[in-house]
């Protein structure tokens, strides 16, 4: 694409055109299943690709998307567990903060310990507010982070949550119900934070249908990821 990816994010979130990414744990896909899979996204019409997982063996995230790259012309945007998992032949980063949580590990010194690679790299950097969600389970960011998700029914303080992120120069806010969720992040939480941010909304986590994925659009997510649903399902479609 010609602009950045923000720039694409922020004039369809204007122009109310939706977006949908899969999401790609490289812990979970084989290498030699790429090219199928990079056809199967084909299908889907999506708009990029994200790579990324709480715990990915070091230095598989270099090779998982250069080979990626070979297999596909979507723009490959990393959503890292940590800094090990960088690589420059992505496109873009979700330079993340996990503002839900209060472990400093993840709020800024995994963004430290990214620096060094970061100032001699070409990716587009992405300041992503990223906000966990009760989505019924323990997620690995749960255990990960070793941070509590906000309760579906705090709606309130998801709210305040977001718009702290926004005052802090977020480019992007993500509501994520975490990985394998057994519910989606609810129209009402999406909803009353899409109305309290001026930035684009992603949502992900829990989205397993196309029902729920209209949901999420409905309710004012302006980008929506698709993870395990696509991992579980060689046939999966909307």
């Amino acid at each position: 694409m010609n602009n950045s990816i923000l720039a694409f994010i922020q004039k369809a979130s204007v122009k109310g055109e939706k977006l949908l990414a899969i999401l790609l744990d490289p812990d979970k896909t084989s290498l030699d299943k790429l090219p199928e899979i990079s056809s199967r996204i084909d299908t889907l019409n999506a708009n990029f690709i994200f790579v990324g997982g709480s715990f990915v063996e070091n230095q598989l995230t270099d090779l998982f998307v250069k080979t990626l790259k070979k297999n596909t012309k979507l723009p490959v945007i990393l959503f890292p567990g940590d800094f090990s998992q960088l690589t420059n032949y992505a496109d873009g980063l979700l330079f993340l903060s996990l503002l839900s949580g209060r472990n400093p590990e993840y709020l800024i010194e995994q963004q430290i310990k990214s620096v060094p690679f970061l100032k001699n790299s070409n990716l587009e950097i992405i300041p992503t507010g990223y906000i966990l969600i009760d989505g019924g389970t323990n997620s690995s960011v749960f255990k990960m982070s070793n941070t509590k998700p906000i309760s579906q029914e705090n709606i309130q303080l998801a709210v305040d949550t977001a718009v702290a992120g926004m005052y802090k120069g977020k480019q992007l806010i993500y509501l994520e119900a975490g990985s394998g969720a057994k519910v989606p992040v609810n129209s009402k939480l999406i909803s009353a934070v899409k109305q309290h941010i001026s930035i684009p909304l992603i949502v992900g986590g829990g989205i397993k249908t196309k029902e729920q994925l209209e949901n999420a659009y409905a309710n004012g997510a302006d980008l929506v990821i698709i993870g395990t649903a696509f991992e579980n399902n060689a046939s999966f479609k909307f």
